[in-house]
């Protein structure tokens, strides 16, 4: 059997998150030039105007970004399932009859589409916690402006720098209570559903050929990955046989959590 390569998107990821790096770095450009001691909302109307600006542009770069780069990883799939049941002898083959059936072609729009959501969210809540952070040092400055001379106006100053980097800086926070930074976040978010994709785009593709069975990919996992490795697994919850599905197993939380780099490839009899 043709070697069937693993799907690596380092690459693609950290241009991603170097989008993220870039604006929320010119965010706080925009934050650093504010004169704290004396913020009127005029200043503040200008401010928040050009942070919307910038994230206005980092989502279309990121939805560009999708837009090439998921569906990439549905034909990565779909090569796997070629390459696995000897439908093409080697990569270049593969990659050129490689084509989206129907159903493939809506998982991909589908997939385009929530990712691009996904995306959207992280820059919505930038864009919300700035627009609170900034009317808070408004109110904040306006107040300590009508008590002049009073002591400790250098500590409330940096206070409010403080609070407005904070706003763009503490990120999101999951159904865990993990804090992510914007970047790290997106880059976590694009790369699951880019492994997602590849799976989903596999076993479609599987199915279509009429195998129902794969085996999970090894690479000496040491987490809790490590139990499924070289496991054979059901494409479809109807084949025969006492195999797990990809979607239980999923469901456990041991293996294809986000940013799991297991695959399986698919085999016509197990």
């Amino acid at each position: 059997m043709p070697q069937v390569p693993e799907p690596n998107y380092d690459y693609q990821t950290d241009q991603l998150a170097a989008l993220y790096q870039s604006a929320i770095q010119d965010i706080l450009a925009e934050l650093d030039r504010v004169d704290v001691s004396n913020f009127q909302r005029a200043n503040a109307t200008a401010t928040l105007k050009s942070i919307s600006g910038i994230l206005s542009e980092l989502n279309k770069e990121s939805a560009a970004w999708v837009k090439e780069n998921v569906p990439k990883a549905a034909k990565d799939g779909i090569v796997n399932t070629l390459l696995s049941l000897e439908v093409a002898a080697s990569v270049s083959e593969a990659q050129k009859i490689a084509a989206f059936n129907e159903v493939n072609d809506a998982m991909v729009a589908a997939a385009v589409a929530d990712t691009q959501a996904d995306l959207l969210a992280v820059t919505q809540n930038v864009d919300r916690k700035t627009r609170a952070a900034v009317r808070k040092a408004v109110s904040d400055s306006m107040r300590y402006n009508m008590a002049r001379g009073t002591n400790g106006r250098r500590s409330i100053t940096e206070d409010v720098r403080k609070a407005l980097q904070n706003s763009v800086t503490t990120g999101i926070i999951d159904a865990r209570g993990r804090r992510w930074k914007p970047e790290v976040y997106s880059e976590m978010v694009v790369r699951t559903k880019m492994m997602e994709t590849y799976r989903e785009a596999n076993t479609n593709e599987a199915v279509g050929h009429g195998v129902y069975y794969a085996q999970i990919s090894s690479h000496g996992a040491t987490d809790l990955c490590r139990n499924h490795e070289g496991q054979i697994i059901k494409l479809t919850e109807d084949a025969p046989g006492n195999y797990p599905t990809y979607e239980s197993l999923k469901a456990t939380g041991e293996i294809f959590h986000p940013r799991c780099k297991h695959v399986f490839s698919p085999i016509r009899n197990p």
